[in-house]
């Protein structure tokens, strides 16, 4: 089922085109990876969609509706953002109690157990937090209200690698029992790609990827050996990223490898290497730079 529907989205400010023509539906009950650099339009999509921010044109429609002054719809909704604003002697303690008012399937219990896992001071304001702490607020609220859809922006801000995998492994532990959609939104994209069921990859408000991320992992393969067989292999096809010392050459290329193009490259002597998600990202955002605006000729 269809939970969102993006058609024909464009945002500008003033002379900034942050979301060009994006047409993206989202499915409930799956986690999305929204990625891409910054400024490509992650935060602008999330925050129309969630009513925060209004279209300059197309159409946003959850469960069928506009979200924009929605209640009915904001409240099925979580959206976690960084810039998330709290009264100057807000505590903790007191942002929890607000999050548990606002959201009808919040789970105090959940949220209690994360505020002793992640060690959070509750009575320290929240303008007195770490930059690690108010994050651990946000991922809190994200988790306990248990909201339909749950959009976590950069979340892992400020998080040490022990920290963030706690909320890795309970956003995985909770999701299994209570699924919901999730939109996370992260450039720790190694770190999250067991996380995520699909990708959503913007460039310059466009929209490059939006597969399962089973099948992105075999849309690339970098290709090493003697420069000319190399050469030879990669002819005619997308060629992503290409490194060279002296006679050896190593040449990412776009698309899945057939039976019988494995079979020419072991007749050649060359060796393939997997290509992770976070590479495929990088070299798929930079030959999107290097392409006109219109991004004609990126690999969809």
């Amino acid at each position: 089922m269809t939970v969102i529907d993006v058609t024909g989205l464009t945002k500008r400010y003033r002379d900034t085109l942050a979301l060009d023509r994006v047409d993206l539906t989202f499915a409930e009950n799956t986690i999305y990876g929204l990625l891409g650099r910054n400024g490509a339009g992650k935060t602008t999509l999330m925050s129309i969609i969630t009513g925060q921010n209004l279209a300059t044109s197309g159409d946003v429609r959850v469960y069928g509706q506009d979200p924009y002054e929605n209640p009915a719809v904001l409240r099925r909704m979580c959206f976690v953002r960084e810039s998330q604003k709290y009264p100057d002697d807000a505590t903790p303690r007191h942002a929890l109690r607000m999050a548990r008012l606002f959201f009808p399937r919040w789970d105090q219990d959940l949220a209690d157990d994360l505020v002793a896992q992640f060690r959070l001071p509750m009575t320290k304001t929240i303008k007195k937090l770490s930059r690690g702490q108010l994050s651990m607020v946000g991922v809190i609220i994200g988790l306990a209200s248990r909201a339909e859809l749950t959009f976590f922006d950069e979340p892992y801000l400020g998080l040490d690698a022990t920290a963030r995998q706690i909320f890795y492994d309970r956003l995985l532990e909770d999701y299994a029992e209570h699924p919901r959609t999730v939109v996370l939104s992260s450039h720790l994209i190694d770190e999250v790609a067991n996380l995520i069921e699909r990708v959503v990859l913007l460039d310059r408000g466009s929209v490059l990827l939006d597969e399962e991320t089973d099948a992105v992992r075999d849309r690339a393969t970098t290709v090493v050996g003697e420069a000319a067989a190399v050469d030879a292999f990669v002819a005619g096809r997308e060629v992503l990223h290409r490194e060279g010392l002296g006679r050896v050459a190593s040449v990412t290329v776009f698309g899945a490898l057939t039976a019988a193009d494995r079979s020419t490259l072991r007749t050649a002597g060359l060796e393939t290497s997997p290509v992770s998600l976070q590479q495929l990202v990088v070299r798929l955002t930079q030959q999107s730079a290097d392409a006109p605006a219109s991004s004609e000729g990126v690999p969809r």
